[in-house]
């Protein structure tokens, strides 16, 4: 894909109405994991496929496949769902390898069976087994949920969905999963209660474990930080606390005001970060979270930058007299609007690039002192390269 249209997939991400759309879908797959409706294509559809299943050829093949495909499609229909839009916010090799991947699971225990014929008479039967699977499906798809409607509200910045919010609504749903997992309370469709099998206490102890470890992200204190999960929440900049303690002593950026920042620059006699960023990129937070905590990085950003956070995804609209349309360096028009495309056409005119996080370190007279950075997890290589740009900044001033 090229440069120009690649950042189709990040318009797709944070597009309010997308992530409405996705979190609509997300409540409707779980409410069929929970047994309220089923999923399914027309039986007219199987039974032609089913009538031409019998051809001597690959015709034949094809049709038997395609009948299991239907048939199954009210198990595997929202799995598939949760992985197409999970998939198609982050492009198109991992919706590909997603894709093969949902195949391969789905045909794989088939060849197995077949080489292995023997393997079928220890497989479980149907009953009460696959309806906890299911509802717990529908308890992940719920956690999901919420992180599309936290997409939109991060992008809009309504409030709804701060931090603390969106962590105890995964609080709520880890709770109420490890609940259901020990048979505090019951489908119909669960079958007898029975004891307890290994594999459910397993999966219980590890919905307890992992609700147990969210329960600090609700306090205004250093272990709400959820280092696992970084990205997934809301920054911590988006807090119901005025005053977070994890944003109060990390690195405060100028944001969406390049000017104000050149300008401190200059004054300050220091080179400019420029960081890349958006409120729905997952990768971005994780920079934050991990990276910009690191005591070296911070204390880095903190006393030798002046750091700009641009944000690709803003949404509010330019005053009309600073509304432009514009020929690319690819000799197309393009039409700037809101904030976000000022600094995605900022963004690809001058670097080269529309993926986020990325990192530029310029000079005070707008000079790039090293090559920019993208998404690095590891902290020792973030700052090799912030050092790069300092010792190049000290170079051009003696």
């Amino acid at each position: 894909m090229d440069n120009a249209k690649s950042e189709v997939f990040n318009n797709i991400s944070t597009n309010v109405w997308l992530n409405l759309f996705f979190f609509a879908i997300f409540v409707f797959f779980a409410l069929s994991f929970f047994g309220l409706f089923e999923i399914t294509l027309p039986s007219g559809i199987a039974n032609r496929a089913g009538s031409k299943s019998g051809l001597g050829n690959l015709g034949g093949i094809f049709f038997m496949a395609a009948t299991l495909a239907i048939v199954s499609f009210s198990c595997t229909g929202p799995i598939l769902g949760t992985l197409l839009v999970g998939q198609l916010q982050e492009g198109a090799w991992p919706l590909t390898a997603g894709a093969a991947g949902f195949g391969l699971a789905l045909s794989l225990p088939f060849a197995l069976f077949a080489m292995f014929p023997n393997w079928l008479q220890s497989l479980p039967k149907s009953g009460g087994w696959m309806t906890t699977v299911k509802v717990v499906l529908g308890f992940v798809e719920l956690a999901l949920a919420v992180k599309f409607l936290a997409n939109a509200d991060n992008v809009k910045q309504w409030g709804i969905l701060k931090r603390e919010i969106f962590v105890g609504l995964w609080v709520i749903i880890g709770l109420l999963t490890t609940l259901y997992l020990a048979g505090v309370f019951h489908k119909k469709t669960d079958g007898p209660r029975k004891k307890m099998s290994l594999i459910r206490i397993v999966f219980m102890m590890a919905f307890a474990a992992f609700t147990i470890y969210l329960v600090p992200g609700l306090l205004n204190s250093r272990m709400a930080a959820l280092k696992l999960l970084s990205g997934f929440p809301p920054p911590v900049s988006y807090s119901i606390y005025p005053h977070h303690v994890l944003h109060a002593k990390g690195v405060q950026p100028i944001v969406n005001d390049f000017q104000a920042a050149l300008d401190k620059a200059t004054k300050e006699d220091k080179p400019l970060l420029l960081d890349f960023t958006g409120w729905a990129c997952v990768n971005c937070r994780r920079m934050e979270e991990k990276v910009w905590t690191n005591p070296e990085v911070d204390s880095l950003m903190r006393t030798k930058f002046v750091v700009v956070s641009l944000y690709v995804d803003e949404r509010t609209r330019l005053a009309v007299k600073d509304r432009v349309t514009f020929t690319n360096s690819a000799g197309e028009e393009e039409t700037i609007e809101t904030v976000g495309n000022k600094w995605t056409a900022f963004q690809k005119e001058n670097f080269g690039a529309v993926s986020q996080p990325q990192y530029a370190i310029l000079s005070p007279d707008q000079r790039l002192l090293t090559r920019t950075k993208f998404y690095t997890p590891n902290p020792g290589e973030f700052v090799s390269w912030l050092k790069c740009g300092l010792d190049a900044y000290d170079k051009i001033r003696k």
